[in-house]
């Protein structure tokens, strides 16, 4: 006997024990009935054993529907979202309240979450709506830093990409954090996506003078291209950010994993194994002031939407490793 079984057992005779009690002492009276009436012990035995026989008979069947009706529920609890109407019929009035019970309550959780769908989706259609809008006074003013080449000019352009990267960070963390999202997973060129990061922080890397070491990977991988650059740039931003000097190293090997070196502070040891959490900073983000400890966070959640592992080792003073690699699990592109 297996231990559902077993358990399933003990509960039984547990829920009737009282039953059992009683049947006991009733079966005392009469043989204290017989015996105060000098009857004969084997017509006493006799009797008893058709008892027995008889409870035995009755117990096991209805052990095997208690049996039955307990598998039944394990497939209820295994489905849940077909209830009210996968509730077997009620046998007992304490049964009948407690699927009345159980059905109040799905009822209440389905209005809830009806009602967090439409907050969650008015949510995600004003924030759309908030990040084109904040996109045009975005570009007027980068316009109008770029009609001037001063040092005041390339700080306050330094400072609204910083401000256009925030606004990109929220966007995504909405359409993460949905139920649907938009991805599309199709063979894309490795070289061609990392060109597009590079020039996007192309200013940074001059500003910093920071040298940049990459050669061309050669490389096709399957993935969501949109979202894979939303990782990259996620991944080049904190390897600027935290490099004051050397370089950033782009590198990918035959085994298809991109990995994305910089020379910069470093992360402490005991800070790397949370560096993923929702809104963990660390040492460097309290040094920092104005981290918000979502880059990473949503730099692993949309790798593993992709399919992608990420990793990172890291030392202090000696800078940061990023491994992607595209090997976790086979998928078949559109």
């Amino acid at each position: 006997m297996n231990k559902k079984k077993s358990n399933c057992l003990w509960s039984y005779i547990w829920q009737y024990r009282f039953s059992a009690g009683m049947f006991l002492a009733f079966s005392l009276v009469f043989v204290l009935v017989f015996s105060l009436y000098d009857l004969e012990w084997e017509a006493v035995i006799y009797a008893a054993c058709l008892c027995l026989l008889m409870t035995a008979v009755v117990l096991g069947i209805h052990y095997l529907s208690y049996w039955k009706r307990h598998k039944e529920y394990e497939k209820i609890i295994d489905n849940l979202p077909l209830l009210p109407d996968g509730l077997p019929k009620a046998f007992t009035l304490t049964e009948q309240d407690l699927q009345e019970l159980a059905t109040g309550l799905k009822k209440i959780l389905d209005a809830r979450e009806t009602q967090w769908q439409e907050e969650s989706k008015k949510s995600m259609e004003y924030y759309t709506t908030w990040v084109h809008q904040i996109k045009t006074p975005i570009s007027v003013m980068r316009m109008i830093l770029q009609s001037e080449d001063t040092e005041e000019h390339r700080e306050l352009a330094a400072q609204l990409f910083s401000i256009e990267q925030y606004v990109e960070m929220v966007l995504g963390y909405l359409r993460l954090e949905s139920t649907s999202t938009d991805f599309v997973f199709q063979n894309c060129d490795l070289d061609g996506m990392i060109r597009q990061a590079i020039r996007k922080y192309a200013p940074l890397f001059v500003r910093k003078r920071i040298r940049l070491v990459y050669e061309p990977v050669n490389m096709e991988v399957l993935t969501d291209e949109k979202w894979f650059l939303f990782i990259l740039q996620q991944i080049l931003s904190n390897a600027v950010k935290y490099t004051d000097q050397g370089s950033i190293t782009i590198t990918a090997g035959a085994n298809k994993v991109l990995r994305i070196k910089d020379t910069g502070m470093g992360i402490a040891k005991e800070d790397l194994p949370r560096i993923f959490d929702h809104g963990f900073t660390g040492y460097n983000g309290r040094a920092d002031k104005k981290a918000t400890g979502l880059g990473l966070y949503l730099c692993r959640l949309t790798a593993k939407r992709l399919s992608h592992k990420i990793t990172v080792t890291s030392e202090i003073g000696k800078g940061t490793e990023v491994s992607i690699d595209f090997n976790t699990i086979k998928l078949d592109c559109e």
